[in-house]
């Protein structure tokens, strides 16, 4: 690209010489041409003022000293020398001369001007003078040297002013392309930076899009994986548990376990719709009539699923609601998952009791999860996604709080000693029946 404009440069600035040089040239031979012959007419005109009538009679003629290499001749109506130097026989442009007009001619290698002598308007004479053009064109040959200095001096200064504008264009390109093989080596934070170049600033705006795009999508999709796979790994080891635990107990009612199953794959199918939910394109900010539960639907929902959980980690939670909060509608999948998410957060690192509490605060509805552990992590961080090692790597509280942001609500950590979390609910739509 940067020799493709450099040679485009040079071109357009050979041509612009070109198409001045060479009828300047022309001008110049022209030039000085006519000024030789003017010279030498001025010399013709002053020897003719110096011939006498009677110089044909034989009175000497006085002619002027000429400079360089001009020579002068005065001829008689016979065309004969009669004085100073030139042919003996007057040349064909002498002979016109004598006719009364001046002639300016050449005769073979000299430039020659023919000026007549006139007595009472009667051409008495004729004064011829000569250079040898070699003269003229040293001095026309030293002008075009002078010339193409001139031009090779422009030519230079074209080129480095061409090789100087062909990094300035081509460099926020070849920027550009080293982001566009970042990004094709997976590097999704690469950025085109602006050149102050109208067109190309165009084509990285439109670059830095695509890529804003790209990765906003692969983050979607990576966010939906490591979603799926955190929401879904305790709800199956629960139905295994139960599972398990219903065929090592022949006493077990298999109508009763396979209930419970029945329950724990819907619990599993309302976790995809809502994973699903968050990860598509336009999040409802308001809960749909058809998800919405009563408040004490969703906490029993929750007791019953983590109760065993707790208790096979020899552990008790507790879940109690203020009057009148049951029967509060809610976002019922949402809050069941950032329950979920909650209670599975103090079962892994919390100690002692878990205990979830609902209250009211005029119309928003908060849910406080409280274990009796001490957080050491950082709260900065605490939401961010990745901010620890191992199973989760802090996937598990950015989702909640992702959910919490969807339905309208907010999860902030409430307390470090013990830990607690509050959820802030927004008041939800009138209960449907389904």
């Amino acid at each position: 690209m940067r020799q493709r404009v450099l040679r485009v440069a040079l071109v357009a600035v050979l041509v612009a010489l070109v198409v001045l040089a060479v009828p300047l040239a022309a001008a110049m031979r022209a030039y000085f041409f006519a000024d030789e012959r003017d010279e030498l007419q001025r010399d013709a005109l002053t020897a003719a003022v110096r011939v006498g009538p009677d110089f044909t009679s034989g009175d000497p003629v006085e002619l002027p000293t000429a400079g360089g290499d001009v020579r002068l001749g005065v001829y008689d109506t016979r065309m004969r020398l009669l004085a100073g130097d030139g042919p003996a026989g007057a040349d064909p442009d002498t002979r016109r001369a004598s006719t009364g007009t001046v002639v300016r001619g050449r005769a073979g290698g000299d430039l020659v001007v023919a000026v007549p002598v006139s007595e009472n308007e009667r051409v008495i004479g004729v004064v011829r003078a000569s250079s040898p053009a070699w003269g003229v064109w040293r001095h026309i040959l030293l002008a075009w040297l002078a010339l193409l200095g001139a031009a090779l001096g422009a030519l230079a200064v074209a080129v480095l002013v061409a090789r100087r504008q062909a990094r300035v264009l081509t460099a926020p390109l070849e920027a550009l392309s080293r982001q566009s093989r970042a990004v094709t080596e997976g590097d999704l934070t690469a950025r085109a930076a602006p050149s102050f170049i109208v067109e190309i600033d165009q084509v990285a705006r439109a670059h830095n899009a695509m890529v804003e795009r790209l990765a906003h999508l692969l983050k979607r999709e990576r966010d939906f994986t490591a979603n799926t796979s955190h929401q879904l790994r305790t709800p199956l080891a629960g139905l295994q548990l139960g599972l398990e635990a219903a065929l090592a107990d022949p006493r077990t009612d298999p109508r009763t376990a396979l209930e419970e199953a029945l329950e724990s794959t819907h619990h599993l199918h309302h976790t995809i719709d809502e994973v699903l939910r968050l990860a598509g394109p336009e999040r409802a900010s308001v809960p749909d009539a058809a998800t919405t539960q009563l408040l004490g639907e969703v906490l029993d929902s929750a007791e019953q699923r983590w109760h065993g959980l707790f208790a096979d980690a020899g552990r008790r939670l507790t879940v109690t609601a203020e009057p009148g909060t049951r029967e509060t509608p809610v976002p019922g999948r949402t809050v069941g998952q950032i329950l979920d998410v909650l209670l599975d957060n103090a079962r892994v690192h919390g100690r002692g009791t878990a205990a979830v509490t609902a209250r009211s605060l005029g119309e928003t509805i908060t849910l406080d999860v409280r274990d009796e552990g001490i957080l050491r992590a950082d709260p900065a961080v605490l939401f961010d996604r990745g901010h620890t090692t191992g199973p989760g790597a802090g996937i598990g509280l950015a989702l909640a709080g992702e959910l919490a942001e969807a339905a309208g609500g907010r999860l902030v950590l409430a307390g470090t000693d013990p830990t607690t979390f509050t959820l802030l609910l927004p008041p939800g739509p009138p209960e449907t029946n389904n």
